[in-house]
This record gives structure tokens, C-alpha cells and sequence, in this order.
């Protein structure tokens, strides 16, 4: 028989961390008659989630503390959840380089970890909210993200990989791995079987969004998965990670990681260069360098190239363009 209900409400898995996947996608998705999955690396070492990390052994809840947030769907009346959810306490703390204080949503999921477990809180955190879908992690598993430097020099920590305090930015990333080893979480390898649409960004690629990729199984399941396959490219490359990339480079090192070809590669082919260049200057030279190049000859069924940034502002996707976008794409 047939399942109607899913035939009515596609199953969209989506992959990232940080805050351009919540802000960008999920926040829009939820907008949709869809059943959502979120899924996040659960590899953040810095800031609030960080320090709780080191103090009580427990999951780094910063980015999937993003995705609950994004995809919450209270009433009026419980509006006031959302405001707690990202207060934050002790400012005059600094935490760790640049981070100060420490925000209410990751202090209530590592509380209830410490007495409940994982699992648990997760689960009481999707009632507080009434989060519309579930947000996942990649994994359970305790595990530090590791990059190998063109020079072969490793480096340690999500933070340091993303900030570069303690290495030369400059050198280009051969590859990320964990250690130790870390195994799929058993319920969101189902959801990617179950998938319909993988969604695939957008966020800063080796230190948000490749990680979701590397515990033991997901690369697996992701390879059998029938779901069309739609990768976010960044709006712009960033030092440290991917400065000189392409659009085919981003696409590439993307496909190399999740063991099977994109079914789509999204990118923004608008260039304002006068806002390129203000962005730039506000965000500093060590965080952004330029837009992904556009290569020639890029197949025009795979790689969609539109206006998707906001029409004013600072360099980052509209997020009602974007979605629209990739639901066109996946309808065909």
C-alpha cells in the first residue's frame, strides 16, 4: 500500500551546523508541509559549549542547541521560550578567546545530560520547544576533529580549525578525520534511509559541515540512499579553510566526503561588488577572503546558479530564495 502521508509530506534531511544551516534553511523549511530532519557534527570545542564539554564530559550542545531553536514552533503565548532558550549568563566570563558567558540553551541540554543522559535530554528539549521535525546528532561518540595541513602538520579542535589562533591559515586543508573514531547515532542513519531530500549546507565547510559526515556509517548510508542529494555552496570561501576555491572545488571535496555524486550544487552567481568588498572589510581579512569562482563548463543540470543573496546587507543568502530554489530542484 501506498504511504500517503509521506507521499504528501516529503521527508528533507538537512546536514550543517553553526548558524547559516538554522538561519538559512531550517527556519524556512518549517514553513512547508515537510517532515524535517536535522542533523548536526556534535564536534564543538569552543565557547560555552566547549566549557561545558571540559567541565561534565558531556555532548558539545552548541549547534544542535541552533537547529531545536530554529525549528521550534511555539504559540504566542509561549513566545518567552525562545528568548531563554538564547540568554545568555555570567558575560563578564570569558569563557575562551572571544567567547564570553554562557547561553541558557546549552547550560539546560548539559544539565539534563549530566542526569538523564543524551537521548533524554534531547528529547525533553523537543517538548520545551515544540520543535516541528527532530534534530539529530551524527553521532554520540566523544570525538575531537582533527585537519591534516598541506605541510602535514595536524592541528586539534573544531575552534582551532575554525579560528586558526595557534597555525598558519594560509596552508590549505588535505583532509579532516576524528579521533577517536566515531560511530553513526543509530536513529539518524534510519532517517537518512527514510530521506527523500538531503539538504547540504550552508556553513563553513571542514569545520561544520564535513564533519557530519565522519562517524562510521553515515558516508555508508548516505551512498544507498535513493534521496536526491543538494549541496548549499558557501557564499563566500574563507581563510583557513577554503580560500581559492571554486564552485567545482566546494562541490568535489563535498562529494569526496559523503562517497557519492550531488545530485545538485547551488551556488549564488550574483557578485555586488561593492557590498563584497564592505562585508569583507567589516568581517576583517582573517575570516573572508572572496566568492567562489564560477568555473566555465559547469553542467547547467547539476550546478543552478541564481540571485540568491539578500538584497541588501551583508553577504549571506535569503533564505525564501534558497528554499524555493531546492524545492523547484527536487519536484523534477
Amino acid at each position: 500500500m501506498k504511504d500517503t502521508k509521506r507521499a504528501l509530506r516529503p521527508r528533507v534531511v538537512c546536514f550543517g551546523g553553526g548558524n547559516a544551516l538554522p538561519q538559512v534553511v531550517l527556519k524556512e523549511l518549517k514553513k512547508y508541509p515537510l517532515e524535517i530532519v536535522s542533523i548536526t557534527s556534535m564536534v564543538d570545542d569552543g565557547g560555552s559549549a566547549g566549557a561545558l564539554r571540559k567541565e561534565f564530559d558531556v555532548l558539545p550542545a552548541g549547534d544542535i542547541r541552533r537547529h531545536l531553536l530554529a525549528l521550534a514552533d511555539l504559540p504566542k503565548e509561549e513566545k518567552w521560550k525562545e528568548k531563554l532558550w538564547n540568554f545568555r549568563f555570567a558575560k563578564d566570563i570569558e569563557i575562551s578567546p572571544g567567547h564570553f558567558g554562557h547561553n541558557f540553551g546549552n547550560v539546560f541540554l548539559a544539565g539534563l545530560e549530566v542526569n538523564l543522559g543524551f537521548e533524554k535530554a534531547l528529547e525533553i528539549s523537543h517538548r520545551f520547544l515544540n520543535v516541528k521535525g527532530r534534530c539529530l546528532p551524527a553521532t554520540t561518540d566523544k570525538a575531537i576533529l582533527f585537519a591534516q595541513l598541506e605541510n602535514d602538520k595536524v592541528i586539534e579542535g573544531e575552534s582551532e580549525i575554525d579560528l586558526g589562533q595557534n597555525h598558519n591559515r594560509t596552508l590549505k586543508i588535505k583532509k579532516v578525520f576524528l579521533k577517536p573514531e566515531a560511530v553513526a547515532f543509530g536513529k539518524t542513519l534510519r532517517e537518512i534511509e527514510r530521506a527523500d531530500i538531503i539538504i547540504i549546507g550552508p556553513g563553513d565547510f571542514y569545520s561544520s559541515l564535513v564533519p557530519c559526515f565522519l562517524p562510521k556509517g553515515i558516508k555508508e548510508a548516505i551512498g544507498k540512499s535513493k534521496a536526491k542529494k543538494v549541496f548549499i555552496c558557501p557564499a563566500m570561501t574563507k581563510l583557513g579553510e577554503t580560500q581559492n576555491f571554486s564552485v567545482r572545488n566546494f562541490s568535489d571535496e563535498m562529494e569526496k566526503y559523503i562517497g557519492k555524486d550531488l545530485d545538485f550544487v547551488v551556488y549564488n552567481n550574483n557578485l555586488p561588488k561593492d557590498r563584497i568588498e564592505r562585508y569583507k572589510k567589516k568581517k576583517g581579512k582573517e575570516f573572508v577572503l572572496d566568492p567562489p569562482k564560477i568555473d566555465k563548463n559547469l553542467k547547467k543540470d547539476k550546478f543552478i546558479g541564481r540571485n540568491l543573496l539578500l538584497d541588501k546587507g551583508p553577504i549571506e543568502y535569503n533564505p525564501n530564495r534558497v528554499v524555493r530554489l531546492i524545492l523547484e530542484l527536487c519536484r523534477q
